[in-house]
């Protein structure tokens, strides 16, 4: 598994969301590589690790992030988030987990009101199958739309999409699956660990409700909106996001 080391001082993991890799995480590393030791996931099946066969699921992949990696705060992005907050919760070698427009539940059910419904990761298998460019496209437009910078933030992100190839459809069929299926919250009263639930206004995919909800499951948590931010808020508000990062961490036993 590929995974890029940036920068010097306290560790940070940085794992990204569906289809992407960790090179979308470009803004945030220009803001805090001279503070931190980042340490940028592929996951497998993207980016530089299009060929790592490892299975996209949640034991696997954690214990090879972590085999890789330094004790380290585990930060992920949306699909991402599932990876780091499993980890938190099962590995003493994560500090504290930073969600970033991730809920440990992406699909809604009778007690988990503010999520996507189950047919939205259904239909985009179904689609993957049909048309695989352009149901990447399309699940583009959803990770930008709300944004205050919708257009410069998908933009970024069609650039990102092919810069290091193209995702492999195994992973893409996976990492559906794991959001379609994942349901963590029962690992959040017990977690132990600082956890810092960062979530954009304008979210279409996870919403701050839901994230505001998942972080009361956590005791300590912090929870915060990023106003005007849409699902990758760290494209657009890096700075905002950024700042929530460091007063977290800085705020660390």
């Amino acid at each position: 598994m590929h995974i890029e080391v940036v920068g010097s001082g306290p560790a940070l993991v940085l794992i990204h969301g569906w289809a992407l890799h960790g090179g979308v995480f470009a803004p945030l590393v220009d803001r805090l590589a001279a503070q931190y030791q980042l340490h940028l996931v592929d996951l497998p099946g993207h980016g530089f690790s299009h060929d790592d066969a490892t299975p996209l699921r949640l034991p696997h992949v954690v214990n090879a992030i972590a085999a890789a990696t330094p004790p380290a705060v585990w930060c992920g992005w949306s699909l991402g988030g599932l990876f780091a907050l499993h980890a938190a919760a099962t590995l003493p070698q994560v500090r504290a987990v930073v969600m970033i427009a991730a809920t440990p539940r992406f699909v809604r059910g009778d007690d988990w009101p503010h999520a996507v419904e189950p047919a939205v990761f259904e239909q985009f298998g179904q689609d993957l199958a049909q048309d695989y460019r352009g149901s990447l496209e399309r699940f583009l437009a959803l990770d930008a739309m709300g944004s205050e910078h919708a257009r410069q933030e998908l933009r970024t992100l069609r650039e990102m999409l092919i810069a290091r190839g193209e995702p492999a459809a195994r992973a893409l069929q996976e990492g559906l699956r794991l959001l379609e299926n994942s349901d963590l919250r029962g690992a959040l009263a017990g977690l132990g660990k600082p956890s810092l639930w960062l979530a954009g206004a304008r979210d279409r995919l996870v919403s701050a409700r839901a994230m505001q909800a998942a972080a009361t499951l956590a005791p300590g948590a912090q929870a915060h909106v990023i106003a005007q931010g849409g699902h990758a808020p760290f494209l657009g508000h890096t700075d905002a996001v950024a700042t929530q990062l460091q007063h977290f961490v800085a705020g660390l036993p």
